[in-house]
């Protein structure tokens, strides 16, 4: 029973963090790029094969807000209009759900999806206005 409490306020300790006055929080560079780092970096680097095929990088701020060949992946203000959220957050076709986590890319040692907490901290900051902060 004092397991189950203390998993409880733990869950709700973790969703205020995402929630209200610390939602206005989130940084790129405290936040947003560790994830893409740890996630997105290895495919889409300059030479990596993500930006090879989609000329999208998530080396610095500049270059995630630049996005693809075909145009902008973040909407400041809008993650629901942002693809970079979209894809992430599995709300496109399973095909293009990034990172890829398909039987290839598990053999590679790739495609683990981003954490709950993560896809709302990129969320979050993309709502925020996806500040360079």
């Amino acid at each position: 029973m004092k397991a189950q409490i203390a998993y409880s306020v733990g869950a709700i300790a973790l969703t205020l963090q995402f929630v209200g006055c610390d939602r206005d929080k989130v940084s790129f560079a405290a936040d947003i790029q560790p994830i893409l780092e740890r996630s997105c970096i290895e495919c889409h680097t300059s030479a990596g094969e993500g930006t090879t095929a989609s000329g999208f990088s998530v080396s610095d701020y500049a270059s995630v807000m630049k996005g693809t060949a075909l145009g902008p992946v973040v909407v400041p203000g809008s993650s629901m209009s942002s693809s970079l959220y979209l894809v992430i957050a599995g709300k496109t076709a399973p095909e293009i759900r990034m990172p890829p986590h398909h039987e290839e890319s598990w053999a590679e040692g790739r495609g683990v999806p981003l954490s709950a907490a993560e896809i709302d901290m990129v969320e979050a900051w993309i709502d925020q206005g996806a500040r360079d902060n």
